[in-house]
């Protein structure tokens, strides 16, 4: 579960006034402050909590839900079916985010983009809660409302936290501290409410209390946007009729397609099988980002530094989607696991799985600072190391975590799975994994608006958001082998994930010292 810097999507383009405030309201924002920061950044922070609750709150759920026998209220899918529907949905949610930031710049604006994604993203919990009475249509039909409204959402509500900081610098930098930290509390909270009604009350009350949360933010939002934010994110980037009309006709063309295509997905004309769409949803993002590469080498128009700079861009893509095919297993095969061998009793009680989840968000919180005060520190001394060498690090930790996911596999191997492990085994699993994604995720970021040619710098943190998609469809589709029907592919599982990171860490660490020196004409900074 990434909760820090791939969770707020920045989108460049900001635009001037058009609308009207509600009579009443003044146009400027309001000049009270929250912790000594602009009144409108609670109205974000909250917003963007209880979206992210709903997130979070339904994601590590979809998996037990979907795996559960029909008996006990679900699917009864198999486990790689439903793992791979995990990772397509994961991996849908951050590849909206592009059309998302796009229709804001070009059309609605980002508040009104904000505000509508709100709505999907509320309706879409309603739908699956629903799926108790309409079954597989209202379930799937809910996850493609998620998706959709999350892409108008997430990129945009970043950028106007941005905006509340024209004049940039470190203000704006502890701003999106504080913005995090709701990303995080909203995290933390999600599983252990949603789990607890899902596993022990009813899946589909799990499901409600997720579209709940989504729609306390949505109250929020509207309540306080007008009074907070004054005219701030509510016009598009482009004024120009003309483009407002194509925009619109894109905008209706590629919904009537996905409503053609679940029409007749659910009218049984075609099939899809998840495992081979997530598989050809994999070769096609492989396949963009190549031909995308390949076309700034040839006809971009690059300068010999810029495609230094991309060199290393796409180094840095190669890697974090190796990091993120491993560590988003959480909400899948660390899932599983969690639930079919995990010791979960407390004094006699046994704690809901999704409780574990909780895990990742609490040491975020906790090494967040910590980490924010090493690389100053070593900064300061002129040590800090590179953002390839960072990424090593962050490759090199999540492999850590990883064998301690194998050495807790073979425990129940040797138990003949009958065996449940300590959940002290996962928790550290993930303290290792935190540090990880701590050391890549917002470095990685940071990177790629530091290294994009500066004509092609939105370009460049979409080739970021595919990097964590290709992630999460791998993800999924080698999720569903922890299964207490093919227990033998567990170790192997992890083996071969700690394998393949400590790999990509040697190789990245290897790559320290070339690409140094192949940036020594960049400044500094950049590296």
């Amino acid at each position: 579960m990434a909760r820090d810097s791939r969770d707020v999507f920045r989108n460049p383009n900001l635009g001037t006034v058009i609308d009207e405030p509600p009579p009443g309201i003044q146009r400027g924002a309001s000049k009270r402050t929250f912790f000594g920061h602009p009144v409108g950044l609670s109205t974000l922070f909250f917003t963007e909590m209880w979206e992210r609750f709903s997130y979070y709150g339904i994601r590590p759920l979809l998996v037990l839900f979907m795996t559960a026998a029909l008996t006990q209220g679900g699917f009864g899918f198999e486990r790689q079916t439903a793992s791979s529907i995990v990772g397509i949905y994961a991996a849908c949610v951050y590849l909206a985010s592009l059309p998302g930031g796009w229709i804001a710049d070009r059309l609605l604006g980002l508040r009104r983009a904000i505000w509508y994604g709100g709505i999907l993203i509320a309706l879409g919990h309603l739908s699956i809660a629903l799926s108790l009475i309409f079954a597989h249509s209202a379930f799937f039909i809910g996850l493609v409302l998620i998706v959709m409204g999350t892409g108008l959402l997430k990129p945009n509500i970043s950028a106007i936290v941005g905006e509340l900081y024209p004049e940039g610098g470190a203000r704006r930098d502890a701003g999106f501290s504080i913005f995090y930290m709701g990303i995080n509390i909203g995290a933390l909270v999600a599983p252990l409410i949603t789990g607890y009604l899902g596993e022990r009350v009813g899946w589909h009350l799990g499901f409600g209390a997720a579209g709940v949360g989504m729609v306390i933010g949505l109250i929020t939002y509207r309540l306080r946007a007008y009074k907070t934010l004054g005219d701030i994110g509510m016009a598009p980037a482009s004024t120009d009729p003309a483009e407002h009309r194509r925009v619109k006709l894109s905008v209706a063309i590629g919904v009537g397609v996905i409503v053609l295509l679940i029409a007749l997905t659910m009218g049984g004309i075609i099939n899809i099988n998840p495992v081979s769409l997530a598989q050809k949803m994999t070769l096609v993002i492989v396949g963009s980002a190549l031909a995308y590469f390949i076309y700034l080498f040839a006809g971009g128009g690059l300068t010999t530094e810029e495609k230094k700079r991309v060199v290393i861009i796409i180094l840095l893509f190669i890697f974090a989607a190796i990091f993120w095919s491993a560590f988003e297993q959480a909400p899948t095969s660390l899932n599983l696991f969690a639930r079919d061998y995990t010791d979960r009793n407390l004094f006699g009680w046994e704690m809901p799985t999704l409780w574990l989840q909780a895990a990742n968000s609490v040491f975020v919180i906790l090494l967040a600072p910590v980490f924010a005060i090493v690389w100053m520190a070593l900064g300061r001394r002129g040590k800090d190391p590179s953002s390839v060498a960072k990424f090593a690090w962050g490759l090199f930790f999540a492999g850590l975590g990883f064998v301690v996911m194998l050495i807790a596999s073979n425990i129940v191997i040797e138990g003949g799975g009958n065996v449940r492990v300590s959940p002290w085994w996962l928790v550290f699993s993930y303290f290792l994994q935190t540090i990880g994604e701590l050391s890549l995720s917002p470095v990685g970021l940071s990177s790629m608006t530091k290294l994009a040619p500066f004509k092609f710098k939105g370009q460049m943190m979409g080739v970021w958001f595919m990097a964590a998609a290709l992630g999460n469809l791998i993800a999924g589709l080698v999720g569903g082998k922890v299964d207490p029907e093919k227990l033998d592919q567990m170790p192997i599982l992890f083996r071969q994930t700690s394998m393949f990171l400590f790999i990509a860490a040697v190789a990245c660490g290897l790559l320290v010292y070339p690409v140094g020196k192949m940036m020594k004409g960049v400044r500094a900074g950049d590296r």
